[in-house]
């Protein structure tokens, strides 16, 4: 089954929770019961969701001061919107779609058209013919792979693909500063089965199609009021899940505790891994949480007065500090307009350690550069995921030999409670994997 099929042939309920790798005799005997979620972003909302008009009695523990987790709208200038988290909804993510519809959520279209500044120079995002027409060649063999010769394709990682399949040295340049935006870490980091197969499987754009009206965070808002504010638990840090015969007892850092007879755990590892579990988790979850890198993104929201760079849909990527600037703003109604600067990586730790005044003159710089401007920045805002207080990253990272590996360990449940979250959804890294999966533990409940 190719990686994203079973999303396509589920929709809104799986036929089997067997698909979703959970049990069913544990959860089905539970009609009706409490569920704890622990997280209150996406996956965790749209699992109260659907337990919800099920007749299921939930509550979110929630660590942050407001619901959404990694999804996160922040209103730069009256009603203009930027994201400082999740940025797009895929044309192929037809779960989030389709919650879009149901929920009343407008879409807008996201798409750009690429450019690229590199040794200072300006030009079109183009790759030698050559290299074009067998990097082609290449995609439309993985879709034919088997997924054994997947798993062995699993060992390399996507620059030393690159390399042996006869990349040249500029548009290999072109690919690792391109691909990394995807990635959230240099191309050297990366399986090469992981990478064929988020650009064999995606969309045209390769998913970067929309974002929601008003901004994602709409979404979160439209879950919330559908779940009800009274069952989500804000500055709730879990600190400990129990679990015997009385059921789960979870216990959060401001003391209170809570019982249920299921729990569904949407964490990132690096939350998981700060709670006490008893008993403990098996030592191949340990690892396998221990193992999981999540990618550090530095998103720097810089204001203007106008949109000098011309195009709506202008995105250029560069090697300067900055390293991806799109224009965040477009299709918003206002004269002023909002550049993105995503920095992965190395480039994101070390904005991360400039003063917030250097950094704003720093990013400054390289658009003027690029676009052979003179123009200030009104107003600036950044936020860097890769020393986020709860994940300590934006999104997983799936490095040789890991996703055969360790994902199917870190999905598997423990005892009664299941686990969810992109990190362990087929659209990894995507809000569309994050519902999933979400849906997916909801489901494996419900039957």
């Amino acid at each position: 089954m190719k990686r994203r099929d079973f999303v396509k042939n589920t929709g809104l309920l799986l036929t089997s929770a067997a698909l979703s790798g959970y049990p069913t005799t544990i959860f089905g005997k539970n009609k009706k019961g409490k569920v704890l979620i622990l997280g209150a972003g996406l996956s965790g909302l749209s699992a109260a969701y659907l337990l919800t008009r099920s007749g299921y009695t939930v509550t979110l523990l929630e660590a942050r001061s407001r619901a959404g987790g990694r999804v996160f709208t922040y209103s730069i200038q009256d009603n203009l919107t930027v994201e400082l988290g999740a940025e797009w909804v895929g044309a192929s993510h037809e779960r989030i779609l389709a919650l879009c519809k149901e929920l009343g959520l407008s879409l807008q279209e996201h798409r750009f058209k690429e450019e690229v500044f590199i040794h200072g120079s300006r030009r079109q995002l183009e790759f030698q013919a050559n290299w074009t027409k067998k990097y082609e060649n290449l995609l439309s063999a993985y879709r034919q792979m088997s997924e054994k010769e997947k798993q062995k394709l699993d060992s390399t990682d996507w620059w030393r693909y690159l390399v042996n399949n006869g990349i040249e040295e500029e548009d290999l340049l072109v690919k690792e500063l391109l691909d990394s935006t995807d990635f959230g870490e240099s191309i050297r980091f990366v399986s090469a089965d992981m990478a064929l197969g988020e650009y064999a499987e995606s969309s045209p754009n390769n998913e970067m199609d929309f974002k929601v009206v008003g901004g994602n965070s709409k979404l979160i808002e439209a879950f919330v009021q559908k779940v009800g504010t009274e069952n989500i638990k804000l500055e709730h840090i879990v600190t400990k899940v129990e679990q015997g015969k009385f059921g789960i007892k979870v216990t959060c850092a401001n003391g209170n505790s809570f019982t249920a007879d299921l729990a569904i755990c949407t964490l990132p590892t690096y939350a998981i891994s700060r709670i006490e579990w008893l008993p403990h988790l098996p030592e191949a979850k340990q690892k396998a949480i221990q193992a999981l890198q999540y990618a550090r993104i530095y998103k720097n929201q810089l204001l203007y007065s106008e949109r000098f760079w011309q195009r709506e849909n202008f995105a250029m990527v560069t090697d300067l500090l900055g390293h991806y600037f799109f224009h965040t703003t477009q299709k918003q109604n206002y004269v002023q307009g909002v550049l993105t600067s995503y920095s992965t990586g190395d480039k994101a730790m070390v904005l991360s350690s400039i003063p917030e005044s250097a950094r704003k003159t720093s990013l400054e710089n390289d658009i003027n550069t690029m676009l052979n401007a003179n123009q200030k920045v009104q107003k600036y805002v950044g936020y860097y995921w890769g020393s986020d207080k709860f994940t300590q990253g934006a999104y997983a990272i799936y490095g040789k030999e890991q996703w055969y590996s360790i994902r199917p360990i870190l999905k598997k449940s423990f005892g009664n409670v299941l686990f969810a979250g992109e990190h362990v959804a087929d659209w990894q890294g995507f809000m569309e994997g994050a519902i999933n999966t979400g849906e997916e533990a909801a489901q494996a409940i419900l039957t």
